[in-house]
């Protein structure tokens, strides 16, 4: 704990305490504000404010820097699986081997989905997103699974955390898998947890399916690089359900609600969009100087970053995960030039480097997904699976926090004082 902050407000002073963190910003402790002062702070996104003590995820934007549990991202992706992330995340350490074979079965033995939801597909239309479906299906699994939503039950809150991280990737392979009109495949668990989730995506009953090492790899390298970002809008989302009590599978539901935003999680899909629209390498400095007109409507999509003001720590090996896959695949993309292209321009122009207006994770991954197969209405989807664990590890913390209250947030009110109503005939 740090010193005290002081304020004076209508000539009346406060002192409040400020909180120190292991790392990051100092926090000023206003608990106790409008109990004492009749005042709220005023905040619109909450971008000053920290809503909850959390040991998961610290990221620090000035230096583009991203850790889960201390380990930094970039450590994790070369040198982990998601499956020893979601460990990380979810029990607080990096297994042992003895730990991962557990840890790895246990979540093997969770794929499979209830027959009777096979049925709820069937209820959308053949041309509904597949996020609207995610929402759908990962909200009705709390009538299925009755005996996992007693969140004041520890072994209840790991048997769901367990189901929902299993259950993803199967869930979400069913959404693509109607979408075209194929069979659904069932899980297979000889294969890795990526690599059941490639099977069941793109294989069919009518022949082996046999899972490419290097598209496995990368991803589950795009997985770990999705697995957690502290307290973004769904992950708030998520904690903000949560502390109604509301059961964990209504929780992740209303994160992949707000995941489905085109500002949060449908990122990559316009930024994949807009290297399209660009086409070839030829027509990037016309599309910089519409960057640069404060008059033209157009956005560089993919550059920047709402807490990273350096380089996203996730880019750098995202773009290095870029060209494995276009190689193992013999991809010869324009897009791809035109993504390399307009990087390398955008990091020597003094305008991007001034307003450091710098690449970011959505920026390849569209590519990479995108030549891997996925269409681009199925972008989301994979970003709610892979943070589906950060979601439940979250949630988790949150359901065990002592100090955890519902939340209510306040407001600035700016709207008619006290009136008295009149009769429809007298207006």
């Amino acid at each position: 704990m740090g010193d005290n902050a002081k304020f004076s407000i209508n000539g009346d002073n406060f002192e409040y305490p400020v909180l120190t963190g292991t790392v990051g910003p100092d926090v000023v402790d206003i608990r106790k504000l409008y109990a004492q002062t009749g005042a709220f702070t005023y905040d619109p996104g909450f971008t000053s404010t920290a809503s909850c003590e959390s040991e998961l995820t610290f990221i620090d934007g000035g230096e583009g820097v991203l850790l889960h549990r201390g380990y930094p991202i970039e450590q994790l992706a070369e040198n982990s699986s998601f499956m020893e992330v979601a460990h990380l995340l979810l029990r607080g350490e990096l297994p042992t081997e003895d730990e991962f074979a557990e840890f790895t079965n246990t979540i093997t033995l969770h794929t499979m989905v209830h027959e009777q939801l096979r049925g709820f597909y069937q209820g959308f239309r053949r041309d509904a997103h597949p996020m609207a479906i995610m929402c759908g299906v990962v909200g009705a699994l709390s009538a299925f699974y009755h005996d996992s939503t007693d969140i004041n039950d520890p072994a209840q809150r790991r048997i769901a955390s367990h189901r929902l991280v299993a259950k993803m990737p199967t869930i979400a392979a069913m959404a693509y898998k109607y979408s075209i009109g194929q069979p659904f495949v069932y899980p297979d668990n000889k294969l890795s947890y990526t690599g059941n989730f490639l099977r069941m995506t793109f294989g069919v009953p009518a022949e082996e399916y046999v899972v490419n090492p290097a598209i496995e790899k990368a991803m589950d390298r795009i997985f770990i690089l999705h697995a957690d970002h502290e307290q973004n809008a769904s992950t708030s989302t998520v904690r903000l359900a949560g502390s109604s009590g509301a059961n964990p599978f209504a929780c992740i539901a209303a994160g992949i609600a707000c995941l489905w935003g085109p500002a949060h999680g449908g990122a990559n899909e316009a930024a994949l969009n807009m290297l399209k629209e660009i086409g070839h390498p030829d027509r990037i400095p016309e599309y910089i100087a519409r960057a640069k007109d404060k008059d033209d409507p157009f956005r560089l999509m993919g550059f920047g970053h709402r807490v990273y003001k350096n380089y996203d720590p996730r880019a750098s090996v995202m773009q290095e995960t870029v060209r494995e896959v276009f190689e193992t695949l013999k991809v010869k993309d324009p897009v791809f030039e035109v993504a390399l292209q307009l990087e390398e321009m955008a990091l020597n122009d003094p305008y991007f480097i001034e307003k450091k207006l710098f690449p970011n994770v959505d920026f390849y991954s569209g590519i990479i997904l995108s030549a891997i197969g996925f269409p681009t209405s199925m972008f989301t989807v994979l970003f709610a699976l892979a943070r589906t664990v950060g979601w439940v590890a979250q949630w988790n913390e949150m359901i065990s926090d002592p100090g955890q209250r519902i939340g209510r947030p306040r407001q600035l009110y700016t709207g008619p004082t006290k009136r008295d109503y009149v009769q429809i005939d007298k207006r």
